[in-house]
């Protein structure tokens, strides 16, 4: 199978790396955007979005959680098709337009690195990608012809309005960090195609054939591939952790979890 699909069915993907927090780190946004603005990020703005804290400053428990406000800042191209998320303690590339692993997965290290390079980051703690791709049956098609049987979900004499399946796995990856875990949730509606809440693609716009002008029935395959623990600031062994995540989720969807019919439709 070639490297890049004819019609992918990609339709928004993220690549995140968390590092040791750094609280300052509005002191030196500034930098870390001018240096991303030359390399064709040229759009920045803040980005603020309320989180539970179930801690206080001091890292105690609070009787009650509050609600606070949690900053992160918006570097993306002009033409709003990527970018990245920058947070005091994580650095995201995401796109709606995805080409290939290669180039997502550089495009992270080229954010993690001036990130590095400002701050002098100590390690990174969670190395992730995690990817939306839409099935989208054509006239006359049927989602179950696109998911393998074991994915289908419940079938019933009505007309389903939304189903949602997830299954969690070990996995083992390299060269960091020996062992991963995957998830892959289903989404299957009848609706416009939309985004997990947990996954919007802020300041991005989607691509052309993914603008839904009608509800219809769809599902979502979500894959979430993820390592947790101490890893050094290596950017080629992390560069080849990424690309090892990468492998199995390419795996999975390919042979595990769409059909023939799936691979012909998006070859």
């Amino acid at each position: 199978m070639s490297e890049k699909l004819s019609n992918a069915p990609v339709y928004y993907a993220l690549a995140q790396a968390q590092f040791n927090p750094v609280a300052a780190m509005g002191r030196y946004v500034d930098e870390i955007q001018d240096r991303l603005r030359r390399q064709g990020y040229t759009l920045f703005e803040p980005l603020q979005t309320p989180q539970l804290q179930f801690t206080d400053p001091a890292g105690k428990p609070m009787s009650e959680p509050v609600v606070v406000p949690m900053i992160s800042w918006l570097i993306t191209k002009e033409d709003r098709s990527s970018g990245f998320i920058l947070g005091t303690s994580s650095i995201a590339f995401h796109t709606t337009h995805y080409e290939t692993r290669h180039e997502f997965i550089s495009a992270l290290m080229l954010g993690l690195k001036n990130v590095h390079e400002v701050v002098q980051l100590d390690h990174i703690s969670r190395l992730g990608l995690r990817y939306l791709d839409a099935v989208l049956p054509l006239p006359d098609e049927t989602v179950n012809q696109y998911l393998v049987n074991g994915l289908h979900g419940l079938q019933v004499n009505a007309k389903l309005r939304y189903s949602r399946s997830e299954s969690v796995f070990d996995t083992e990856t390299g060269p960091l960090l020996p062992n991963g875990t995957l998830i892959i949730r289903i989404h299957q509606s009848y609706a416009l195609l939309g985004y997990p809440p947990d996954m919007i693609p802020n300041g991005l716009q989607p691509m052309q054939k993914f603008n839904m002008l009608e509800p219809k029935d769809h599902a979502i395959i979500d894959t979430d591939h993820f390592v947790l623990g101490t890893m050094p600031l290596d950017f080629e062994q992390i560069k080849d952790q990424s690309m090892t995540l990468h492998a199995t989720i390419k795996k999975v969807l390919f042979e595990d979890t769409i059909t023939e019919h799936a691979k012909k439709i998006w070859a």
